[in-house]
């Protein structure tokens, strides 16, 4: 690829360099939010072809593939996985400048050791080459976590997941990486929409205790919370569109759940409500177990209704949203503040213009001998990208502490997705070597190399309490 994706490719000047190769390339990552599926990894799976490991499920690519024309059938539809994949390299030569073309070149590069660039000419070699290291053992599930030296994989999981996988995974000691359960109870917030009563019954279900009562039903979140504890939890996520704050007493908020849990009708204001006080009361049991609360604000989902009725949720029909953030987010964590029940916190939104909210936000509620308490969180989703990473990273370094940054993530279903961290540190690498060429930073290496450490690794390690 020539020039393309060359050995210090994203690092524009000697100081980048420097860091990046001495510093940041052989650190170890710390994933502490993904989506990968534990079963998956507990299977240690094996990957028929291309498009099974590399276009099923990621809506990244869906989007762009339908913004170039491609039908559905070649998507989501019926055509064959090989057809799939065609359609997806006839769609790569338009994306120069999307970061999908970064990282399809990388992913090719980094695991198949293919230097070639995807396109409808080098489809057929590059299917058939990629598919015969697919059918060895050295390319199943497992072997990418090993290979690019992941210490840590926080999965996404519903309070009422038996956490089977994992518990399988930690006892038989047959993988280094640790792979730890994160608590998303957000089916159970979402007590206006379908299926919150059918979430209920599966709650009662798995614990074997009743929830006819809003009492009863946080003693179950809190009983689930504890289970997950035992298994290694160590984050909470909480994927809101907007944050909620509508005060209100426990009285009205015990009526609420009661209509909810019979599948009446609830009005926009009383789902807040009612989410405004159980998101206080998880907030004040994560604090008690030790745990970090990720709150995901900002994103404007299933906007496409007749996408979504077609294929379901997480399939490429969502985008930015601009909610008011500031006077919510801060009378939520100040509630929590207020009672020395605040936990570990990352904020992340999904519309950049939010980045100096976030930031300093995070600066209002700092203390108790915590460094970095409350993290302005990586850029998220539609923000991962060069220009993205480098404006969450002077926001935070600007109106924050920068070296306390418990930096990236992948927010991935794939396992070919890992590269992301490589990408993550060149750009952080450019971004400091950029202060130290104009002048802004000193030129010591000591320094700069342990910030760049710090950031890529032993951050979010020490701030998670991994060990």
């Amino acid at each position: 690829m020539g020039d393309f994706l060359h050995e210090d490719f994203l690092l524009s000047n000697p100081t980048a360099r420097q860091l990046y190769h001495q510093y940041a390339k052989e650190m170890p990552i710390i994933d502490y939010h993904c989506h990968l599926d534990p079963k998956e990894i507990r299977e240690n799976r094996s990957f028929s072809n291309l498009t099974d490991i590399w276009l099923r499920g990621d809506h990244y690519k869906w989007r762009v593939m339908r913004a170039n024309g491609v039908p559905e059938r070649l998507i989501t539809g019926e055509a064959d996985d090989e057809e799939k994949f065609h359609a997806w390299a006839r769609t790569v030569p338009y994306l120069v400048g999307n970061p999908l073309y970064v990282w399809t070149h990388l992913e090719l590069k980094r695991y198949f050791g293919i230097d070639r660039l995807l396109n409808e000419e080098t489809a057929a070699d590059i299917w058939k080459e990629a598919n015969c290291l697919l059918a060895t053992p050295e390319f199943r599930a497992r072997s990418f976590l090993s290979r690019f030296k992941v210490e840590m994989v926080g999965t996404t999981d519903d309070p009422t997941d038996s956490l089977e996988d994992h518990r399988h995974l930690r006892e038989s000691g047959e993988l280094n990486t640790r792979v730890l359960p994160t608590y998303r109870p957000d089916k159970g917030l979402k007590i206006k929409q379908p299926g919150f009563k059918e979430w209920i019954e599966k709650l009662e279900s798995v614990t074997g205790k009743p929830a006819d009562t809003y009492e009863q039903f946080l003693d179950l979140l809190e009983e689930r919370a504890r289970y997950f504890q035992k298994e290694g939890c160590r984050l909470s996520d909480h994927g809101l569109d907007d944050l909620p704050w509508v005060e209100s007493s426990l009285e009205d908020v015990a009526a609420i759940y009661r209509k909810g849990r019979a599948g009446e009708p609830i009005s926009e204001r009383e789902e807040k409500q009612f989410q405004t006080r159980t998101l206080l009361f998880l907030g004040q049991l994560y604090a008690s177990l030790g745990w970090t609360m990720q709150l995901h604000l900002g994103a404007l989902r299933n906007a496409n209704s007749r996408g979504f009725r077609r294929l379901g949720p997480d399939t490429g029909y969502d985008s930015m949203d601009d909610p008011r953030l500031a006077r919510p987010l801060a009378s939520f964590l100040d509630r929590l503040e207020q009672t020395d029940s605040l936990p570990k916190t990352i904020l992340y939104s999904l519309n950049p213009k939010d980045y100096p909210v976030l930031a300093t936000m995070a600066g209002n509620y700092q203390g108790g001998g915590t460094p970095g308490k409350i993290q302005f969180g990586s850029a998220w989703w539609f923000n991962d990208h060069t220009e993205g990473m480098k404006r969450q990273m002077t926001d935070l370094a600007t109106m924050g502490v920068l070296r306390r940054f418990v930096g990236m993530l992948t927010d991935s279903r794939s396992f070919l997705s890992y590269p992301r961290h490589e990408y993550f540190r060149r750009i952080l690498c450019d971004l400091i070597g950029s202060w130290v060429e104009s002048g802004e930073a000193p030129r010591d290496l000591e320094l700069l190399g342990a910030m760049v450490r710090e950031i890529s690794y032993t951050n979010a390690k020490g701030y998670l309490d991994i060990d």
